[in-house]
């Protein structure tokens, strides 16, 4: 993975093979990131999606393999316990195939390349564990 600063904003270039979560904490964390927005396209060989099953309080995930373009990646970037905490979803497919995906991103493996572009808001934004939904939420603290 290959990254260049321009303002507060952050262009990365994801390389064949890399996954695109551990890439884009490994910028926060070397940049000091603490909150901002993710967008992203690209190509995915490997692709973990998943959806919050909110009788059961847990994400269900599906794994899908071939080649996928991405046709939108989006998210966001807080912190939890003061660590990187990401928050991204795709949509992902193979319009020759009949096959298009969404849903809460957990593990995308590059098969091209990924142009993903983050984002800097000064300031931080933590997240608390809500057990009324389940999810770790946004917490605004003055």
């Amino acid at each position: 993975m290959e990254y260049r600063k321009f303002g507060s904003d952050y262009v990365l270039r994801i390389q064949k093979g890399e996954e695109i979560l551990e890439s884009i904490q490994t910028v926060c964390r070397q940049e000091n990131i603490l909150l901002g927005s993710v967008t992203g396209i690209g190509a995915v060989g490997e692709l973990t999606l998943g959806v919050f099953n909110s009788e059961k309080f847990a994400y269900e995930t599906k794994d899908y393999t071939g080649d996928m373009e991405i046709a939108s990646c989006m998210g966001n970037i807080t912190t939890k316990q003061g660590q990187c905490y990401l928050h991204i979803h795709m949509a992902a497919g193979n319009p020759t195939k009949g096959v298009f995906v969404g849903g809460h991103l957990s593990r995308g493996i590059i098969s091209l390349t990924g142009e993903f572009v983050l984002h800097a808001i000064p300031g931080q934004v933590e997240r608390e564990f809500d057990p009324q939904v389940g999810l770790n939420l946004f917490k605004f603290t003055d």
